[in-house]
């Protein structure tokens, strides 16, 4: 028997788009566009730097990161952010994001607050790992619709009072994963007011913040920072997955005050699974390298013009600010999902799946997401299966 708490998870993303696909034959060729696993080259050199280090894998690995590690992620953050983070106290490596977005709840979210059940907030829809930290950690995951009426982005500060005290932290993805949204400058002062006022941590998820189109999205450390604002309150994550092609290196940080960073290095002192130790030689070099980020992202501005100019002229069409997913507008999720891998061999992800009802409302009923991932030329095929067969009738 499960615990109580996990009795009643709604079916994970993945299983439920099987369940609903793959009963079904496909319209032709498959062109997987649901998965944001980045296909484009990473650079060449680090399998290198993995076989140079080879012995590395006859010792167990710093559990906080090696220390050219950490200092590599501290010199990256000062060259995208302009912060100085001390890396031996504020910064600390990670098995991948997600493992540190999971274990922040626990490490940071006391079991009661001004005597209620704490709650979470998160945007809805939303990464999955936010609902089941919240969970995991006895809060009540609070899900706030971010729709084109909010501009993709949470109206955290609209919660009824009640729920604001008794909030211990508050999940904020920019640039936003599905909708390609990006916090502004004032709305993250806007959020940190409102943490300070409720007394709660901002969990800043940034994997996307190197996939843009012009301007680098701001980032959460680098606002608090020009505020004075104290660093323990805004805890930010990064990673390699997408930013340099790396999903398989499974190498993010988290960075945070000193204060903060130690409760977290608690934890992982007893729950953690570091990175091993060629991986994370590979991973320093490669957070001290901007060429090959700049060189990918060119390809993924690239793909954003072939999407304005395939859809550009659907109606409810929004072009993303950065990322590297569409958030396309259709009537039901799953039929035009299902449509179109009927009639097309293209694979998306309907919207739903990403979200969860709130007030009976699902923002992700009316949407599909699709992953520009892909060559050009496959994400061309793809966009125009798209257009023909959902929108050109």
């Amino acid at each position: 028997m499960l615990p109580d708490r996990f009795s009643n998870l709604p079916a994970h993303a993945w299983p439920r788009l099987r369940a609903l696909l793959d009963v079904h034959e496909g319209g032709g060729v498959p062109i997987h566009m649901t998965i944001g696993e980045p296909k484009h080259a990473f650079p060449a050199w680090v399998t290198d730097e993995i076989v140079k280090h080879a012995a590395g894998f006859n010792v167990y690995p710093p559990n906080e990161g090696s220390p050219e590690l950490r200092g590599a992620i501290s010199g990256w953050i000062k060259r995208r952010y302009g912060v100085e983070m001390d890396p031996e106290t504020e910064v600390m490596a990670l098995n991948g994001t997600r493992e540190g977005l999971y274990n922040a709840v626990m490490a940071l979210c006391p079991e009661r607050k001004n005597g209620a059940r704490p709650a979470v907030l998160m945007p809805n829809p939303f990464y999955q790992v936010y609902m089941i930290a919240a969970i995991s950690g006895d809060a009540e995951p609070v899900m706030v619709n971010a729709t084109a009426e909010t501009g993709h982005l949470p109206d955290f500060a609209g919660l009824p009072e009640d729920v604001l005290q008794r909030t211990t932290a508050a999940y904020v993805c920019s640039p936003a994963n599905p909708q390609g949204a990006v916090a502004s400058r004032e709305y993250w002062r806007e959020m940190i007011a409102l943490a300070e006022k409720y007394d709660f941590r901002i969990f800043a998820d940034e994997c996307y913040s190197e996939i843009y189109r012009d301007t680098p999205p701001v980032g959460a450390m680098q606002v608090a920072e020009e505020l004075g604002t104290d660093r323990n309150r805004v805890v930010i994550f990064h990673s390699l997955s997408k930013r340099s092609n790396l999903p398989g290196l499974r190498s993010g940080f988290v960075a945070s005050g000193a204060e903060t960073m130690r409760e977290i290095k608690q934890l992982r002192n007893y729950a953690g699974a570091p990175l091993p130790l060629p991986l994370q030689q590979a991973a320093a070099k490669v957070w001290a390298d901007d060429t090959h980020v700049a060189e990918s992202r060119t390809m993924y501005v690239e793909k954003y013009r072939i999407a304005d100019r395939i859809l550009g002229n659907v109606p409810g069409y929004e072009s993303p600010d950065a990322g590297f997913f569409l958030w396309l507008p259709v009537e039901d999720d799953e039929a035009a999902a299902l449509k179109l891998w009927r009639e097309t061999g293209v694979r998306v992800l309907p919207g739903s799946y990403l979200a969860q009802d709130v007030n009976g409302e699902n923002p992700g009923k009316t949407y599909i997401r699709v992953a520009l991932v892909a060559p050009k030329d496959e994400t061309t095929r793809g966009l125009e299966a798209i257009r023909d067969c959902l929108y050109s009738q």
